[in-house]
C-alpha cells in the first residue's frame, strides 16, 4: 500500500504495476501529441480511502466552472485525446492546486456533478451515507416553479426504452425531441391514473414531473444520464436499504405504459421517425434540507443546481456564452464568488462521439479557458476553480495568479482521467 499526499488531499491507494503502466502510456501519448516539455507526473490516484480538506471558496472575484462529462475514463483516453488542442487548459491544470479528487464506483446511481452540487450546498441529510446520495428532486421542483414544502419528492420523466437483443436500453431523454404540447397530452393521460393510486403529482414543466407518496418508501433510482445507453436491469428503482423492487412503483409505471401504448401522440411520433414515449423514469427522491451556498451567483441551466441556488438565496440565471460575456455582465472587479455550470459535453460523452467532444473542448478553450487564463495573469480574476466530472468520478482544481508562477508544477490533463 502507498499513501499519496497532495494539497488538500490524502489517500491510501493500492499499488498496481499494470495500472501504472497503462497510465504512463496514456500520459506519454498525450505529451507527445502536445509536444509537452514536462516530465511525466506520478500516477493518478487509484480507488481507496479519501480524506480531504476543502480549500476556501470565498476568495474575492472568484469564478468556479462545473463541467459535467468533461473527464472520460482512462480506457477511452487515446481516442478522446486525439487532436485535442487545449493549451490554456493544459497550463491551468499544470499549475493548479488539487483541491479534491473523488473516485466513484461503477454502479453508483447518481452522477459526480450531481453529488458535487448536493454536497456543496449541504443538501445531503446529516448521518446519511453520502457516497451515492443526491436527493435533488425537491430542489428541481423549486426551480421549475413548484413548492416542495416538507414532503418527499421524486422526479419522474417520460422516456423511451429500446428493445435490444436480449435486454432493454434507456435512451438519452434529451434525444426524444419531445415537444411541450405532446408532453402535456401524455401528462393528461397519466395524471388521473397516478392520482387514482393515491400518489400526489406536481408538473409545472410538462416533461418533468414530481411524485410524492409514502408508498415509495426509500426507493432509489438512477439518474437518467447514468443509465442512458445501458441495460436498464441494474438501474431500475429499488429500495435503498433492501435492494427490493417497489410494487407500488411498478404498478404505477405499468398503468402509464399501457395508457401510452398506441396513443395517437406516439403513432404520430413514429410516423415522423421519432421514438415512442413508452415509459417513465424515477430518480432523485428526497426531501428538501436547509441549504447554504458559498457562491453569491449561480449560473446554470440544470434544474437541480438552480433549485439549490434558489433555496440558498443565491442569485440565479442562465450561464453566459463566454468568459467575456460573464465579465461584461458586471462580474469584473466584483467581490462575488460565481458558480457557472457548463454542460455541452453530456450528449457526445454518452454517445462516445469523441470527435464532437473534442469540438466542444475547442469551443470552451476559446470562450472560457484562454480568456480566464489571461484574466488570471493580468490580476483581473482572483481565483479560478474547475470541477471536471466523468460518469463515476470528479476532480476539483483551484488556480490563482501566484500558482501560474509555480513552474515546477507539471500536472498533465491526462493524469486527471478516471482509472
Amino acid at each position: 500500500m502507498r499513501r499519496m499526499h497532495g494539497a488538500g488531499l490524502c489517500r491510501v491507494v493500492p499499488d498496481s504495476n499494470a495500472t501504472r503502466r497503462v497510465a504512463q502510456s496514456l500520459r506519454e501519448s498525450y505529451a507527445l501529441a502536445h509536444k509537452s516539455p514536462f516530465p511525466f507526473p506520478a500516477i493518478a490516484d487509484q480507488r481507496g480511502e479519501v480524506c480531504h480538506t476543502m480549500r476556501s471558496i470565498m476568495n474575492a472575484n472568484r469564478l468556479h466552472l462545473l463541467l459535467p462529462f468533461a473527464l472520460p475514463a482512462a480506457a477511452d483516453a487515446s481516442t478522446a485525446l486525439h487532436s485535442l488542442d487545449i493549451r490554456a487548459l493544459d497550463k491551468l491544470v499544470a499549475r493548479a492546486t488539487l483541491v479534491e479528487r473523488v473516485i466513484g464506483e461503477d454502479f453508483q446511481r447518481t452522477l459526480p456533478h450531481e453529488r458535487w452540487v448536493a454536497r456543496s450546498f449541504g443538501a445531503v441529510p446529516a448521518g446519511t451515507a453520502a457516497a451515492d446520495e443526491a436527493p435533488l428532486a425537491p430542489y428541481m421542483l423549486l426551480a421549475d416553479g413548484g413548492n416542495p414544502g416538507d414532503a418527499t419528492w421524486a422526479c419522474v420523466q417520460p422516456v423511451h426504452v429500446r428493445i435490444a437483443h436480449d435486454h432493454l436500453v434507456l435512451i438519452d431523454p434529451a434525444s426524444l425531441e419531445l415537444t411541450d404540447d405532446d408532453a402535456r397530452t401524455l401528462l393528461g393521460v397519466a395524471r388521473p391514473l397516478i392520482e387514482e393510486l393515491g400518489v400526489r403529482i406536481e408538473a409545472p414543466q410538462p416533461s418533468r414531473w414530481y411524485l410524492s407518496s409514502e408508498a415509495f418508501g426509500t426507493l432509489a433510482g438512477a439518474s437518467p444520464l447514468r443509465a442512458s445507453g445501458r441495460n436498464i436491469e441494474i438501474w431500475l428503482p429499488h429500495e435503498a436499504h433492501t435492494g427490493e423492487r417497489s410494487r407500488a412503483w411498478m404498478k404505477l409505471q405499468n398503468e402509464v405504459q399501457m395508457a401510452w401504448f398506441e396513443h395517437p401522440v406516439n403513432e404520430a411520433r413514429e410516423a415522423r421517425g421519432l421514438p415512442a414515449v413508452n415509459s417513465i423514469w424515477f430518480h432523485a427522491q428526497g426531501a428538501a434540507q436547509p441549504v447554504k451556498s458559498g457562491f453569491t451567483r449561480v449560473l446554470s441551466d440544470a434544474a437541480a443546481t438552480r433549485g439549490l441556488a434558489l433555496a440558498a438565496k443565491a442569485v440565479t440565471d442562465a450561464p453566459p456564452a463566454s468568459f467575456d460575456a460573464w465579465r461584461a455582465n458586471g462580474a469584473n472587479g466584483s467581490a462575488a464568488a460565481t458558480l457557472i455550470e457548463l454542460d455541452p459535453f453530456s450528449a457526445p460523452f454518452i454517445e462516445q462521439d469523441w470527435g464532437r467532444w473534442n469540438d466542444v473542448f475547442a469551443t470552451l478553450e476559446r470562450d472560457w479557458f484562454a480568456p480566464a487564463l489571461n484574466a488570471l495573469q493580468a490580476g483581473q480574476l482572483g481565483e479560478l476553480g474547475l470541477t471536471l466530472c466523468g460518469d463515476t468520478g470528479s476532480v476539483t482544481l483551484a488556480i490563482t495568479r501566484g500558482d501560474l508562477r509555480k513552474f515546477w508544477r507539471r500536472r498533465l490533463f491526462a493524469s486527471l482521467f478516471i482509472e
